[in-house]
C-alpha cells in the first residue's frame, strides 16, 4: 500500500525540497502541502493522512502544539534546523525527527521507519489475540514484539510500564533505552499478575515492589515523576498501607 502523506513548512525552500523527496518515492503519495499548521488543519481536518513531515518552528501554531492536534492515526516525522527539540518531538510520539538540511537518504530512512510502522499495525490488526494460558499470570517473564523480533522481558526487571497511543514502553532495570512494542497497555496489563502491577495512570503501570518512593502524588524512578491519578490512588494507597511501619 502507498504512504499517504503531507508536509507542512513554512520555509518555501524546505516545502520544496520535501515535495521532491515525496515524487521521487514511490511508496508515498502526496496528499497535500502546507505553508503553515494553521494552513494544515483546515486542510487535513476532514482528510486525515497516514504520515505527517511537521516542521516545529511556525508562527501562530508550532509544529509541537499541532501534533497533540491530529488523529492517533497519523504518524509524525518532525522536521527541523534545531536539534534541542528532539526529546520534545519524542514526548509528543513523533515516529522519528529530521534535522535540517535533509539529505535524500535521511528522508528514506525515515520513510523506511514509517513503513515498519504500518506494517506491524497491519499485522498487528490482522492477527487473532491469542489465548491467556491460565499459568500466565505466574509466569517470569513476558514475550513482546519489538522490532520485529521477539524479545523476552523478565518480569522482575520491568519498572515501570508507558502507554503511548497504540504502543507500549517498557522500562526496565540497568537498561538505558526502554523496549518499544506495538500492544496497548491495556492488553499487556490483562497479560501481567496483579499481584506483582499497579495501574496508576490511563497512560503509566508500575511494579510494585520497584516503588521507592511516593513525593507529592508522583512516583519517582530517578528522574522520571510517574503521575498517579484519582481513580487510582486508592488503590495505591491501599497497597503502601500494607507495608507503612
Amino acid at each position: 500500500m502507498n504512504i499517504r502523506c503531507a508536509l507542512v513548512d513554512d520555509e518555501p525552500l524546505a516545502l520544496g525540497l520535501l515535495e521532491s523527496y515525496v515524487r521521487k518515492t514511490p511508496s508515498l503519495e502526496l496528499c497535500g502541502s502546507y505553508p503553515s499548521a494553521v494552513q494544515a488543519l483546515h486542510g487535513l481536518q476532514e482528510h486525515p493522512v497516514d504520515l505527517l513531515f511537521l516542521d516545529i518552528q511556525m508562527p501562530e501554531l508550532s509544529g509541537l502544539e499541532y501534533a497533540r492536534m491530529v488523529p492517533e492515526t497519523t504518524r509524525i516525522v518532525f522536521t527541523t534546523a534545531f536539534g534541542q527539540y528532539a526529546l520534545d518531538g519524542w514526548r509528543v510520539h513523533a515516529l522519528d525527527y529530521l534535522l535540517k538540511p535533509i539529505s535524500y537518504a535521511d528522508f528514506l530512512e525515515a520513510v523506511g521507519r514509517a513503513r515498519q510502522w504500518f506494517d506491524l499495525q497491519q499485522r498487528a490488526d490482522a492477527a487473532p489475540a491469542p489465548p491467556a494460558a491460565p499459568e500466565a499470570a505466574e509466569a517470569d517473564f513476558i514475550y513482546v514484539k519489538s522490532d520485529y523480533k521477539l524479545v523476552q522481558i523478565p518480569l522482575d526487571k520491568i519498572r515501570y510500564i508507558e502507554g503511548l497511543k497504540d504502543y507500549v514502553k517498557i522500562h526496565l532495570e540497568d537498561e538505558p533505552r526502554p523496549v518499544l512494542s506495538l500492544v496497548s497497555l491495556r492488553a499487556l496489563e490483562e497479560r501481567l499478575p496483579a499481584s506483582r502491577f499497579l495501574r496508576v495512570h490511563r497512560s503509566f503501570i508500575v511494579q510494585k515492589s520497584k516503588i521507592t518512593i511516593i513525593d507529592k502524588g508522583r512516583i519517582v524512578f530517578g528522574k522520571d515523576y510517574i503521575p498517579v491519578s484519582e481513580s487510582y490512588k486508592q488503590e495505591l494507597q491501599n497497597y503502601v498501607n500494607e507495608h507503612i511501619i
